[in-house]
Parts: C-alpha cells; sequence; structure tokens
C-alpha cells in the first residue's frame, strides 16, 4: 500500500529529523514517498536539505522514493499525511519580533507576548490557505502541525477551514517528560505525565513512573535553580520553593516568561546588548549547519541539530503518524480540539493533553477542572489566544490592539499600540490582511 507523506517546509533545518523518524519507523509506518515542499527564498536550502535526506535514505537501504520541488499543489496529490514546519518572513522575521518589543522594554519572543502574536497573524493565512489546498486535493489527508505558535494555529485551522483532520504537536510535553526522567533518573518511557492547559502554557498535575505516583518527589526536586528543565532555546532560571509548593504543579519552561518575567526581561535585554537576540544566534547556528548539511559525505541527521530549541519533534510527530496509520490506541500528547476533556474550557478550544490515538484521531482523556491556582491566567491566555485568530482572521486593527492588551506580557494600553504598530510596519508584506 502507497502511503505519501508531504513536509511543508521542506527547507527547514529540521527536516533532517523527520528523514530520520520516518526511516526508523519504516517497518511499522512504511511510507514510500516522501516530497519536500519549499517556496522560492528557500530554494538554495530545500536543495541542500533534499540531498541529504537522499542520501540518508540511500544508507538506510529502505524503498522510499524522496522528491523535492516547489510545486505545493503537484506535491499534495494523493499524500496521507501533510506536516507543517513554516516560518513565514524566515528568521529575519523572527529576529524583529524579537528586537522591537525587547527595545520598548517588553519580552521579546518567538511564540509568546508580541513576538508570537505577530508570528501567528503572519502564520494563520498562509496554513489556511495550505489547509485549503488539502482539503481539495487530499481530503483524507492528515495535517500534522508543528509550526508555532502550534496551539493558536492548529485552533485557527479548526475552527477557520473545512479540512478537520488537523493535530498539533510540540516538543514541550515531550521534553518534559525527559526531564523528569532524568530529574529521577529513569527511563522516559516509565514516565507519564497528567497535562492541562494549552501549548506552551501546559501544566502537568501529577507525575506517574510505572503506575506509581511521584509527583511530590518531582516537585521537591525542581526547586532552586539547579537543575536544567529548559530545551536549548530558554534560558533556565530555576524555580522558587514557594511557587512550586504553593501552585502543586509541574510548570514548562515557558512559563519563565510568565511568572519570573521580570527576570527573564532583565536577562533577555543583557543578552540582547551582549550578544543580539535569540533570532540571531539561531541564524550563526543554522549558517553552522548548513554548511555541514552540505558535506556530501554525511549521511545521518548531525548532532549539532540538538542545539536548536525544537530538536528532537520527530519522535513526536513520527510517533504520531505511525500511531494514526496503526490505530496503536496509546496515549501521546496533542493540541487537539477540548470536546470536555477540560469541562472549565469551551469544547471547541483547543488544548494540549494526553490523548488515545486512533485511526480517527486522537480522543482527548479527561483531566477534570482546572486547579485554582491556575484557573484565572488559562482562562485568560484562550480569551487572548481566541482574539489572535479572530485579528489574524480579519485583519482587524482593534482586534489585533486587543490582542496585545490582553496578552499577560503586554498589557498596557498606551505601549501595546506603540509596539503593535511598529510591528505591523515591520511586517508589512507579510500581513495582506490588514490594510495600511
Amino acid at each position: 500500500m502507497a502511503l505519501k507523506l508531504v513536509v511543508i517546509g521542506g527547507g527547514s533545518s529540521y527536516t533532517p529529523e523527520i528523514i530520520e523518524g520516518m526511516i526508523k519507523r519504516y517497518d511499522s509506518f512504511p511510507v514510500s514517498e516522501i516530497v519536500l515542499v519549499d517556496i522560492e527564498a528557500g530554494k538554495g536550502k530545500l536543495e541542500v536539505i533534499g540531498n541529504l535526506a537522499l542520501r540518508m535514505v540511500e544508507k538506510s537501504g529502505k524503498p522510499i522514493k524522496l522528491s523535492w520541488t516547489l510545486d505545493r499543489e503537484k506535491a499534495l496529490e494523493n499524500a496521507d499525511f501533510v506536516s507543517t514546519q513554516i516560518r513565514v518572513g524566515g528568521l529575519d522575521a523572527r529576529a524583529k519580533d524579537e528586537r522591537i518589543p525587547l527595545s520598548h522594554g517588553f519580552i521579546g519572543q518567538e511564540t509568546n507576548g508580541a513576538g508570537g502574536i505577530m508570528k501567528a497573524f503572519r502564520t494563520i493565512p498562509v496554513l489556511m490557505e495550505l489547509a485549503e489546498d488539502v482539503h481539495r486535493i487530499c481530503p483524507n489527508a492528515w495535517i500534522i502541525n508543528f509550526t508555532n505558535p502550534a496551539g493558536i494555529v492548529t485552533e485557527a485551522l479548526l475552527k477557520h477551514s473545512f479540512h478537520q483532520k488537523v493535530i498539533g504537536v510540540c516538543n514541550i510535553p515531550f521534553n518534559m517528560r525527559h526531564s523528569t526522567a532524568e530529574i529521577l533518573n529513569v527511563s522516559p518511557e516509565d514516565v507519564r505525565i497528567e497535562f492541562v492547559g494549552m501549548n506552551h502554557f501546559v501544566f502537568g498535575k501529577k507525575v506517574y513512573v510505572q503506575g506509581i505516583d511521584r509527583t511530590n518527589e518531582v516537585l521537591e526536586k525542581l526547586q532552586g535553580d539547579k537543575l536544567n528543565y529548559s530545551p536549548a532555546n530558554i534560558v533556565n532560571l530555576g524555580w522558587s520553593k514557594t511557587f512550586i509548593e504553593s501552585t502543586g504543579l509541574l510548570p514548562n519552561p515557558y512559563h519563565q516568561y510568565y511568572f519570573q518575567t521580570r527576570d527573564v526581561l532583565k536577562k533577555d535585554i543583557q543578552s540582547f546588548h551582549e550578544h543580539g537576540t535569540r533570532a540571531e544566534k539561531v541564524m550563526e547556528l543554522e549558517k553552522s549547519l548548513f554548511e555541514i548539511y552540505s558535506n556530501q559525505q554525511l549521511q545521518d541527521k548531525p548532532k549539532e541539530l540538538e542545539e536548536r530549541g525544537g530538536a528532537f519533534y520527530s519522535d513526536v510527530a513520527c510517533s504520531l503518524m505511525d500511531s494514526i496509520y496503526n490505530n496503536r490506541e496509546d496515549v501521546q500528547t496533542v493540541n487537539t480540539t477540548n470536546n470536555g476533556a477540560i469541562p472549565d474550557l469551551p469544547d471547541d478550544a483547543v488544548i494540549e493533553v494526553n490523548s488515545v490515538i486512533t485511526s480517527h484521531g486522537p480522543e482527548p482523556i479527561t483531566e477534570g477542572a482546572l486547579p485554582a491556582s491556575v484557573k484565572g491566567i488559562v482562562y485568560q491566555m484562550k480569551a487572548f489566544e481566541e482574539l489572535v485568530i479572530l485579528a489574524a482572521i480579519t485583519g482587524d486593527y482593534n482586534d489585533a490592539y486587543k490582542a496585545f492588551v490582553m496578552n499577560p506580557l503586554m498589557g498596557d494600553e498606551k505601549q501595546s499600540k506603540i509596539v503593535l504598530d511598529e510591528l505591523l510596519t515591520a511586517h508589512q508584506s507579510y500581513l495582506p490582511q490588514f490594510h495600511f
């Protein structure tokens, strides 16, 4: 049986991860064709990645047909899975998302705060067009979205496109499980965390190791600043004893932006003046990675890729595709429609939740009511996400302004307008829905 995967954003430096994941899983997930797709601006990188991917497949000996193209519609023909990993505007746009808010004294980050809002504004219309193409050309295909802000983008597609076979994935729950396993000195496969919340704002309610509740032990060890509990793109500041004990929840690394805002901002501004933005560091890393990728002797994913903040996502995206294809009914953490899993939130809201993965998609596991300690801010974050989606779809300035004001990392009604106006101007060419 033919099994086709199309990777949108195939020229991404992350693509070798997904190729490795497909090769590793070939016996259970026998993909027969992989097509890498990109746009004209990414043609050079696509060539480099395509040739590396071809060498990886040839070394593996697996009968996988691999090609790359700029013709998205042609690539989508007969697709079974469509993986998305795009960055509208490239790293230059990310640098503006980080630099402009920081210049006004606000967190500058690619998926949180003002920067995350702008990334959503640029990304949602593009992926809406993709969803229309998928629904028209390969309506039975699953869209596996890794494009950030993953939860917001996934909700936009599920609420506003005809294509409903959409699942969002993120490597943060994966990293949390692996970090927790390291803290407890156990195998990650033995760790299960009850997740509640949204993408980049998810908490761990309970931690189990082979069915035994070890939540208190993890929370005790997490207190202080000696454990590195963050992916490569987030500086670890540690967590206070008071915060951990009072919430009784396992935070994720992105929570530092919301609960340690002043300390994070201080460090980010210092780093900004000394080394530039994270985007500029990633540009250097990408340049180095593509030099490595261009080596015609290279036939494997290089270890240097792990320095990227989104490393290891292939274990998330590829495992998800494998489970859908094989109807495994295993439990994975994905971004999907709530459907009552968190009764405090609307049924049609997208949440990040443990789900049973079937051939029909994810079936969210009921996690119960939101913990009282974080209920208010989760409500606010979900309402804020809805405003972001509305503004991205309508291009209405007032909706965009409200999204800024209601974001916990912005809030200031006068400064929000200043930062919004500067970012809208900076990204004008990628925001056709807004009228300038």
